[in-house]
């Protein structure tokens, strides 16, 4: 997630605007606080609202896992594992290596 200042909206509005474009969440911030956190309109955001499509974003950047995506979303583990699948994002993403290792380790 990538940050900017107030005084960023000035000097880096393009940057920022297409932070917003590619999809990906932005903090801004005032006086090294946050201030307030963009959510791309897309279609989890039309469809859901912002909390279930903050929730999709912050999973999608790894943030957050699932678990606590679901209750960022207000809704069961059950519930938004269908909506991560149909944004596109996947509930389990294990490097390679990691899930080999738990592959061998249960033969």
């Amino acid at each position: 997630m990538e940050t900017f200042t107030v005084r960023d909206l000035r000097e880096r509005t393009g940057e920022l605007v297409r932070t917003c474009e590619s999809g990906e969440l932005a903090m801004l911030t005032k006086h090294g606080r946050p201030l307030c956190l963009t959510v791309p309109v897309d279609d989890t955001l039309m469809r859901h609202g912002v909390d279930i499509a903050l929730a999709v974003q912050l999973v999608r950047a790894g943030t957050i896992a699932p678990g606590l995506g679901a209750r960022v979303a207000r809704l069961s583990l059950e519930d938004f594992l269908p909506i991560l699948a149909a944004a596109g994002v996947p509930a389990i993403d294990y490097p390679p290596e990691e899930l080999e290792q738990e592959l061998s380790a249960l033969d």
